[in-house]
């Protein structure tokens, strides 16, 4: 064989070899994808099995509605102060997992979980519920909230799974037929501390940026710019009031490979547990 068909031979399979390559290893990451998928729908029906939910009529004495200054006759606040809350027994859920924090439920979508809390925003991003590897990860709070004493802005962080889990279906928010149905647009929490009843008022995709993330402020009317920048963004007009005293919650999710999901929801009403 000569030297110039050796190497045209060569030419040819270099990038035989590379397509294999990426082939072999595309597959081993759909496998790799496929396993987590049917680990965290194990955790999910584990926790599912243990946990104990109930929905809870006001309690008069505990209970504490979030006035707003002022109401548009548009805002539907006063239908959803009086949807009921929801409590969860944390006792299993902290014996599978100390960094048990919280629950949350979302409507409208599939968002059902408990969330975590630990020391950075980085581990529950490859660890499913159970501390295992997993890159499905789980719902998590971030690291610098504090459930007892809130910030001005409370955030939970989760992947946008394919398979619906975890923040899956946080885009289903986006939806025309989910925006007009008014009864979706309130989120539930659940903690040890107190349940709380939160009100969307802005939801977008935007191009990957941290500045939604803050999580306090410097002061009162730093905090009124943030909430003005988050109305502007968001892809429906909500009637919701919101000033510079109240408290929000902020959902995060990815969006495709640079943008960002996001649901902002102020707090409306709240429950001290006893």
């Amino acid at each position: 064989m000569t030297k110039q068909k050796k190497k045209r031979n060569k030419l040819i399979l270099i990038p035989l070899l590379l397509s294999l390559f990426f082939i072999l290893l595309s597959v081993f990451y759909i496998i790799q994808w496929r396993q987590d998928n049917k680990r965290t729908e194990g955790q999910i029906k584990e926790i599912n099995d243990i946990v104990q939910m109930e929905e809870k009529e006001d309690q008069q004495e505990n209970i504490e509605i979030i006035e707003p200054k002022e109401i548009s006759k548009e805002d539907p606040y006063f239908d959803y102060i009086k949807m009921n809350l929801i409590q969860v027994d944390f006792a299993e859920l902290k014996k599978k997992n100390t960094d048990t924090v919280g629950w949350v439920q979302v409507g409208g979508t599939s968002i059902n979980y408990p969330f975590v809390q630990t020391k950075d925003n980085s581990y529950y991003l490859n660890h499913s519920f159970d501390k295992s590897k997993n890159n499905s990860g789980w719902v998590f709070l971030d690291y610098r909230n504090n459930l007892d004493t809130l910030s001005k802005n409370t955030i939970l962080y989760a992947h946008a799974r394919y398979d619906k889990a975890m923040f899956g279906t946080l885009k289903n928010t986006l939806n025309e037929r989910w925006q007009k149905e008014i009864s979706n647009h309130v989120i539930k929490i659940s903690t040890e501390y107190e349940n709380s009843l939160w009100q969307i008022f802005s939801i977008y995709h935007i191009p990957t940026t941290n500045d939604y993330i803050q999580t306090d402020f410097a002061s009162q009317e730093h905090f009124k710019v943030f909430i003005e920048t988050l109305f502007k963004r968001s892809r429906f007009a909500f009637p919701t009031t919101v000033d510079e005293n109240d408290f929000i919650l902020t959902l995060s999710t990815c969006y495709g490979d640079k943008e960002k999901m996001v649901v902002h929801a102020k707090l409306i009403k709240k429950e001290k547990r006893v």
